[in-house]
This record gives structure tokens, C-alpha cells and sequence, in this order.
């Protein structure tokens, strides 16, 4: 049985995921089609993309970048659009079948949401929209008729295994993290951590800012509270194993006491295209496990002294309202601060653990309220003490 070509807009196709979703659509043998296209500052390598795909549109959210752009490079019948609101714009095109929120951080945020309001189906790899936004999100979605699958691996793998099951049958998930590069550090050790040392990471070829958020296992801590929103479980349903492999991306337990996980080599092509074909499985493009080969996959517990970020993530995940937005945009200012040489390594929790603190909670806040608030915590981290 055939079906007519996915129209695909990646919001964010520069970038690592976005790179890897292009790579998937060109060997879909038609069955996708990027529709549209967008980056904020890279346009020499966007440029480069819509030579190869000719997409309907090519978007710049950044208008600096855009305003020295040679856009007579554009091949003829490719529409351009600048500034931020292009994102949405591209989002809400009735032409989109499924929009890739590919864009790290909250600024995905916005272009998220208007995919949410016009009911697309969304592949969501910002897990920032749903710590900073879930219960919007996730109400506006069940409004709208809008699909969000998950793209990160672990959640696109809790989502997989949850098919096996009833939704009330699942007793908790297991979220898997490979402990980074800094796993068995000591305190002293992870207080000489240089940029350099976190940005090599074992096992995954990640951006810069999510290996970093790996380093100190605050990435895992955003996974918890995306997960307690994505998948309406409460935060003592959520667990999390350090497995230093990364071929088992998690793990449900259901009630009889049944575990499935999900396997694969750390390969992000494989959750991408599971994201863009669901409900189907098509040939994939990513490496397989080879089962030739002997392997081991080891388990352990995370330790939440040296990585103080998980509890965080477990309160923040417990108490919700603003707590999400306000994590999120003080890590992002702080691990920009540690890239940036001005804060430790040791310093980027314990920064956000204080702007979190000092903060006005409300426990229902408005979307208008939360991108106030995002502001707010990322001033006050380049207000904390330098080093």
C-alpha cells in the first residue's frame, strides 16, 4: 500500500538534528519531502540545503544574518522568510504535515506552540518546550488534535515500548543515561573540568550545549521533567540508570512486572525516522546493532552527590507551575557562562538551584508569564558571582 509524501519543516535543520532528519528524508526514496527549512544564523549551510532539497521555503529567524545573506542563491520558486516569526509562519502552513522541532532551547518554544495551535504532528526533539511549557502543551495538544511523538532517544523509546501496553498498565519507565564523560570523577576531578574535557562525550556526536547539559547529567534531569509531562506519569514513576553503552535507550516496567526496553546503536537517524513515519516502520538508515559481535550492556545506579542535577530534575518535575521555565533558562545562561570561561564546571547546578530558589512560584502560570520569567532567571544568572 503507498502513501502520499510526508511534508516535512524542520525547524531548526542546521543544527545535529536537523542535520541527521535531512539525512533521513534523502534516503526515504520519496516517501518524505522537506517542505520547508530554517536556521537562525548558519544561512551559508541552509543555503547549501535548499540547493540539495528544494524546499517550498527557507526561513532566517536571525535579521542580521538574513540582512547579509547573498539570497540570489536561492534556486527560483524557494519563498524566503526572515525574522522570528517565520518559524511560526512555516509551523502553521497548511501545505506541513509534520513539523521537526529542532531548535535548541526555549527558543523553539514559540514555533513549537504554533505547530501545537494548527494540529500538526510534531516531532519533538526541543525537550525544553515541554520542561518549560508541558501542561500548556499538552492540553493545547489534546484541543487542537495536534501529535506529539518524541524524537530524543529515550523518550522515543519509552514511547515505543509503551505500544506493548495499556497506558494504566505501566507501573514506571526507566529513563537510561551513559553518565557522560566525567561517570566515575571524583569531587576533586570534576572541579578541574575545562570546556574541552566536556564537550567528549563517550558515545553520542551531540551539539555543544546538550553534551555539555550530559557532562553534569542536567540533560537527564530536563528528560525527567519532559517525561512526567509528555507522558502524564507522576514523578515517582520516573526512574533513572546510568548504562555507559547507550544501546538500551530506556526501559518500561508494567504492572505484572514485565520490563521491555528499546535497543540500538546511539544513533539519533533511527528515532528521527521513527518519529516521522509513526505509525509505520520503514527500512532504516541508521547502523544496526551488530549481534556478531560480542557486547555487554552494564546498569548501575546514578549518583546524585556528584551530579546534584537529577534531584532537580525530580523537584522541579514534583513541584511544576514555573519551575520548569526557570531551570531551563538558568542552565542555558550558565553553561553559556562555563563555554564563555566564567563560571566552573562545579558551578552551573548549584547556579540554577539559586536562581530557582530565589524565584516567585506560581503554580498555573500563563505562556506570557513564562517568557517574562525566562528572561528574568537568565539575568540573574550573569549576575552570579564570576569567578
Amino acid at each position: 500500500m503507498s502513501f502520499p509524501a510526508a511534508q516535512v519543516a524542520i525547524l531548526g535543520s542546521t543544527g545535529s538534528i536537523g542535520r541527521n532528519t535531512l539525512e533521513v528524508i534523502a534516503a526515504s526514496q520519496g516517501t518524505l519531502q522537506a517542505v520547508a527549512l530554517s536556521a537562525h544564523s548558519s544561512v551559508d549551510l541552509l543555503l547549501r540545503q535548499a540547493a540539495q532539497f528544494r524546499p517550498r521555503w527557507v526561513a532566517c529567524s536571525d535579521p542580521e544574518a538574513a540582512s547579509t545573506c547573498d539570497w540570489s542563491q536561492l534556486a527560483e520558486g524557494i519563498e524566503k522568510l526572515c525574522g522570528a516569526e517565520a518559524l511560526e509562519t512555516i509551523a502553521r502552513a497548511p501545505e506541513v504535515d509534520v513539523v521537526v522541532a529542532a531548535i535548541v532551547g526555549s527558543a523553539g518554544l514559540r514555533g513549537t506552540w504554533a505547530a501545537v495551535e494548527a494540529g500538526k504532528t510534531i516531532a519533538l526533539a526541543n525537550k525544553e518546550t515541554m520542561v518549560v511549557a508541558g501542561p500548556l502543551v499538552t492540553r493545547l495538544a489534546n484541543q487542537t488534535g495536534a501529535r506529539i511523538v518524541p524524537v530524543d532517544s529515550e523518550h522515543s523509546a519509552v514511547f515505543q515500548a509503551m505500544q506493548a501496553g495499556r497506558r494504566q498498565e505501566v507501573k514506571r519507565i526507566i529513563l537510561t543515561a551513559s553518565g557522560g564523560p566525567f561517570r566515575k570523577h571524583t569531587a576533586e576531578q570534576l572541579a578541574g573540568v575545562t570546556v574541552e574535557d566536556a564537550l567528549r562525550h563517550p558515545t553520542w556526536n551531540m551539539g555543544p550545549k546538550i553534551t555539555i547539559d550530559s557532562a553534569t547529567m542536567m540533560n537527564k534531569a530536563l528528560e525527567i521533567i519532559e517525561a512526567r509531562w509528555l507522558f502524564d506519569l507522576r514523578p515517582d514513576q520516573i526512574d533513572v540508570v546510568v548504562h555507559p553503552q547507550s544501546i538500551v535507550h530506556s526501559l518500561v516496567e508494567f504492572v505484572d512486572g514485565s520490563v521491555l526496553a528499546q535497543l540500538g546503536t546511539p544513533d539519533m537517524k533511527l528515532p528521527i525516522q521513527y518519529a516521522l513515519t509513526y505509525p509505520r516502520r520503514t527500512p532504516g538508515v541508521a547502523t544496526p546493532l551488530d549481534f556478531t559481535q560480542t557486547m555487554r550492556l552494564d546498569f548501575e545506579p546514578p549518583d546524585f552527590e556528584r551530579f546534584p542535577a537529577l534531584e532537580l530534575g525530580l523537584e522541579v518535575a514534583r513541584t511544576g507551575g514555573t519551575s520548569g521555565v526557570v531551570l531551563n533558562a538558568a542552565n542555558e545562561a550558565a553553561v553559556a557562562r562555563f563555554r564563555a570561561g566564567e563560571l566552573q564546571f562545579t558551578e552551573i547546578v548549584p547556579s540554577c538551584r539559586a536562581i530557582l530558589e530565589q524565584h516567585d512560584f506560581d503554580p498555573s502560570p500563563s505562556l506570557a508569564e513564562l517568557e517574562k520569567l525566562d528572561t528574568w532567571a537568565r539575568q540573574e544568572v550573569l549576575r552570579w558571582a564570576c569567578l
